[in-house]
């Protein structure tokens, strides 16, 4: 059973810093794609930003136009753990942040990981406000 437990959210103000993790258990992470969502209130939920391999072993990652050059995504293996570091947060980072998971889902063929409907896992979310 593939369970996806995501800590690390809070409220931090414009400007500051935080580092979200996902303890994926049942799954290996590089096996497939393994994605960050976010949700906020009235909204869609939306990719943030997902990081994978190809059958080679190179790694990938992704990003949303909106948090690129100031979320970094990264994977520690022998942990069982995907990391989000987000920087310089703004207002309209607020939300609710998702791992999600993808079997078999491979880097480097597509242009866009963000569909939803390609995650089989989901974790509970963790809630991240950015205010004064």
């Amino acid at each position: 059973q593939v369970q996806l437990v995501e800590s690390g959210g809070g409220l931090v103000q414009p400007g500051g810093s935080l580092r979200l993790s996902c303890v994926a258990s049942g799954f290996t992470l590089d096996s497939g794609t393994i994605a960050w969502f976010r949700q906020a209130p009235g909204k869609e939920r939306e990719g943030v930003s997902c990081i994978n391999s190809d059958g080679d072993g190179q790694t990938y990652t992704y990003y949303s136009d909106s948090v690129k050059g100031r979320f970094t995504i990264s994977r520690d293996n022998a942990k069982d753990t995907v990391y989000l570091q987000m920087n310089s947060l703004k207002p309209e980072d607020t939300a609710v942040y998702y791992c999600a998971a993808a079997r078999g889902l491979r880097g480097g063929y597509y242009d866009d990981y963000f569909v939803r409907g390609w995650y089989d896992f989901w974790g509970q979310g963790t809630q991240v406000s950015v205010s004064e």
